[in-house]
This record gives C-alpha cells, sequence and structure tokens, in this order.
C-alpha cells in the first residue's frame, strides 16, 4: 500500500539516503531496468518540484532513458538494500534482468509507465523535462582526473516529481 507525501515532506532522508544510494528505474517499451545511483539533485525550478539525476552515456539505462520520458527514483529506508545497491551498481542490464537477479519487485508508477521497486520505502515518479551532457572543458581539472578519468561524461537528466509516495 502506497500513501502519497508532499514533494519536500521526506527530503532531508532523500538527500542523506542518496549518497548511500537509490535506485533509478526506466522503461521504455516493454523493457524495464534499474541502476543505482549516488548522486542527484532535488529542489525547486521552473515553479517544479525537480530531481536531476546523472547518467553515463556507457550505462544500459541511459539507452533507456533516450527512449523514454519518465523514470522513477526509489529509496530505500536507511541501513535497508545496502548489498542489493552494491549488487546492481556493478551489473549491467544488457547482460541480466537485475530484476529477477537482485530479487526486486518492479510495482507499476501511478503516474507514468516506469516502474519503482516495492521494497523500496520512498518513490518519486518524474517527467522528463531536460537534459544536457556535461562539457568536459568547463569541467576543473582536478574533477575531470578524479572523476571521469575514462572521459565518460555524465549526462543531466532534469524531471518533474510527478508523484511522491512511501510504501507502507
Amino acid at each position: 500500500m502506497t500513501r502519497n507525501i508532499r514533494y519536500n515532506e521526506f527530503m532531508q532522508e532523500t538527500l542523506a539516503q542518496l549518497p548511500r544510494g537509490a535506485f533509478l528505474s526506466v522503461k521504455a517499451g516493454e523493457i524495464m531496468n534499474t541502476m543505482t545511483i549516488g548522486w542527484g539533485f532535488a529542489g525547486f525550478m521552473w515553479r517544479t518540484p525537480m530531481l536531476i539525476v546523472a547518467v553515463r552515456p556507457s550505462r544500459y539505462t541511459f539507452d533507456l532513458m533516450e527512449k523514454a520520458d519518465n523514470f522513477t527514483v526509489s529509496f530505500p529506508a536507511h541501513g535497508e538494500l545496502k548489498k542489493t545497491l552494491a549488487d546492481v551498481g556493478r551489473a549491467s542490464g544488457r547482460d541480466t534482468d537485475k530484476f529477477i537477479t537482485f530479487n526486486l519487485t518492479p510495482q507499476p508508477g501511478t503516474m507514468i509507465e516506469s516502474p519503482s521497486i516495492a521494497e523500496c520505502h520512498l518513490v518519486y515518479e518524474c517527467q522528463l523535462l531536460y537534459k544536457h551532457p556535461l562539457e568536459p572543458e568547463l569541467l576543473p581539472s582536478e574533477i575531470k582526473s578524479l572523476f571521469y578519468p575514462e572521459g565518460d561524461y555524465h549526462t543531466l537528466f532534469f524531471a518533474k516529481i510527478l508523484a511522491s509516495y512511501i510504501n507502507e
């Protein structure tokens, strides 16, 4: 059972959990995938509650996000699913169905096609509004050398939060 909440009701928990990991899930056509994210932004922009997520073009999820116009971000309760977040982050959806392999239940979206993760406590359903690849020439050299030694720069996906809820 889900309970709708205001987008910012659990923002402190969202921002505390993000560096520990969350699941970004997307569905394009009949293909679904989830990946672990640890970077992102939550806030208010263009008079809209927003999430901004960073996905590298080398990731399988990136290909799906290029085809879809929505995604979810599912946050486990503090301390839960730690091993699963790590395992999902190491696996590729090109090679395995992560929902089956890691015993994650795809929960149908309430307003979008992309699923969330039923085992997670907090969910944001998002509608893509804008995307932009990072421009390497604008990044400081220490960030490039530390986070992009292979030159695989993220694309930022800006999305309107359409729904936010907790799984009870």
